[in-house]
């Protein structure tokens, strides 16, 4: 074989390798409303970037009739390429090829492309559409999903992990994306469950559909599993790109600092009347977040899960940061455990990569009842303080109107090392509201009033008293628990100027291995 045959040799097994399973299989696929590997990645990445690595592997196993049976990349595509001019690292589950199923050689090239991005300290993107493990190979197709959840476990903190999942993810499989930073799952195909719906209605007797069971409408609303849910693979695959337009590349680089000529003293004078007379009133806080952002650009993140509190993405003066928002238009903003879960993950998240912390608090306390006691609400709360006591990244917070009890302590206090913390003249800041505090503070002279019109009248009068004292945030700033009590409408210019004049500190806290978190 001279050198043009060796040459022709190699475009042709390019050519074979990018065919995956073969034209039916890629026909199939399409039928389905699903795109393939390759296609996927193309729409992901810049154009014309893709490296790909390891597009010979085959794997080795004789049994069950694979001898004969070998696909050129054997189920996934791997290697990197750049969004936006930076470097990333991708692998893509073929479904054309053995239902996407992972074998030892599968789960070998995964964990080649996760080792490399470690080095180079570069965000790795897995596309997951895959049947599981390739049961041809027993404890070989296990092991190497192991060796994959170590390298995400590895990883955390370190690299950026994202998740798109555009297909069926179930069993062991459902682990690696688990242990990444974002999911993000597709209405039309994708499905994730630990345990099947015919092995839970063997084994529990409960009847139950794919849809009831794992689908992406399940986890971004009812689990929490997922962060996002996309219409179709393409809308998914370019949200990546813009969640990537807020993060660093590693846990050393700061986040990428973006043109900016939305004026940072740019007023709101709409913020000055946002807040209702009537402190039972709700506002929606994602109004206060897109007047004082650039270009009312907010990304959510979880929009549909634990609606009670808002955590995204957005740019200030360029700068990227993570929005943490009480809500007061779903259950009041109180803090629940669901809540209390999603906004502790998501400060970790920006602590771990850098992205300063914007904190809104309208927060009348924890949700009371058995439900949430029973389910360790205590413990799910501490999990959001300690998230923001840990966190050494800038952490500036505006009270906007109720910061009651615990709950006060909790969302991004002073003594939860705040940097700097502001109030609006609306701020409430107590341990807990007039009703209840006066019903404490006064029973003993309430049980002795037996006049209902007296009673009322000497409630109103001591609610009017506590008002007057713990109703407005001079209280907490006379204590120095405020820096400075604000004008709504100069939310946005104090914010960048505080964000800037904190971007260098440096808080590293006590040496220790690592915390023990109340999980």
């Amino acid at each position: 074989m001279d050198s043009q045959d060796k040459i022709r040799q190699l475009i042709d097994l390019r050519e074979q390798a990018k065919m995956g399973g073969g034209e039916k299989r890629i026909a199939d696929q399409h039928a389905k409303g699903k795109m393939t590997a390759r296609e996927r990645i193309e729409i992901l990445l810049d154009e014309g970037s893709f490296e790909e690595y390891d597009m010979f592997v085959t794997h080795r196993t004789d049994d069950f009739g694979l001898k004969d049976k070998k696909y050129l990349s054997d189920g996934v595509v791997t290697g990197h390429g750049t969004i936006d001019g930076r470097v990333v690292y991708v692998f893509a589950q073929d479904f054309t090829i053995f239902g996407g199923s992972l074998s030892e050689t599968f789960a070998g090239k995964i964990c080649k492309l996760m080792d490399q991005a470690m080095k180079v300290g570069a965000p790795v993107i897995g596309i997951n559409d895959s049947g599981g493990a390739r049961i041809q190979e027993g404890v070989r197709s296990l092991a190497g999903y192991s060796e994959i959840f170590e390298r995400n476990i590895l990883a955390s903190g370190v690299i950026p992990q994202i998740s798109a999942i555009f297909g069926p993810c179930a069993g062991g499989a459902v682990y690696s994306p688990a242990l990444t930073d974002f999911i993000i799952m597709s209405e039309q195909s994708s499905y994730m469950f630990v345990t099947g719906p015919k092995v839970t209605k063997a084994v529990t007797g409960e009847d139950i559909s794919i849809e009831d069971l794992g689908s992406a409408r399940i986890h971004t609303t009812k689990s929490g599993v997922a962060q996002f849910v996309v219409e179709d693979e393409e809308e998914g695959l370019l949200l990546i790109r813009k969640i990537l337009s807020y993060l660093p590349q590693n846990n050393l680089e700061d986040p990428p600092l973006s043109d900016c000529d939305d004026p940072i003293d740019r007023l709101e004078d709409d913020l000055n009347i946002i807040i209702p007379e009537n402190p039972n009133h709700p506002y929606n806080v994602k109004d206060v977040i897109y007047k004082v952002v650039d270009y009312e650009e907010f990304l959510e993140i979880h929009a549909n899960y634990a609606k009670n509190i808002v955590v995204g993405f957005a740019k200030m003066g360029g700068m990227s940061v993570g929005i943490v928002a009480n809500q007061p238009t779903f259950l009041a903003g109180v803090l629940d455990i669901n809540a209390s879960r999603k906004a502790a993950r998501f400060v970790r998240f920006c602590d771990a990569f850098n992205i300063p912390l914007l904190t809104f608090v309208d927060v009348p306390g924890f949700l009371p009842g058995s439900n949430q006691e029973y389910g360790g609400i205590i413990v799910h709360g501490a999990k959001l303080m300690f998230a923001y006591g840990e966190a050494t990244v800038p952490k500036i917070t505006v009270t906007l109107r109720k910061s009651y009890g615990g709950a006060h302590c909790v969302m991004a206090s002073k003594q939860l090392r705040g940097d700097i913390n502001y109030a609006w003249p609306s701020a409430e800041i107590a341990v807990m509201g007039p009703q209840g505090a006066i019903e404490v503070l006064e029973g003993k002279k309430l049980a002795e009033i037996k006049n209902e019109e007296e009673k009322s009248e000497f409630i109103t009068a001591r609610e009017k008293e506590y008002r007057d004292k713990f109703a407005n945030p001079y209280e907490a700033a006379r204590y120095g628990y405020l820096d400075d009590v604000i004008e709504p409408r100069n939310t946005r210019f104090r914010v960048i100027r505080a964000l800037r004049t904190v971007a260098t500190k440096k808080d590293p806290g006590p040496m220790k291995k690592h915390s023990n978190m109340p999980l």
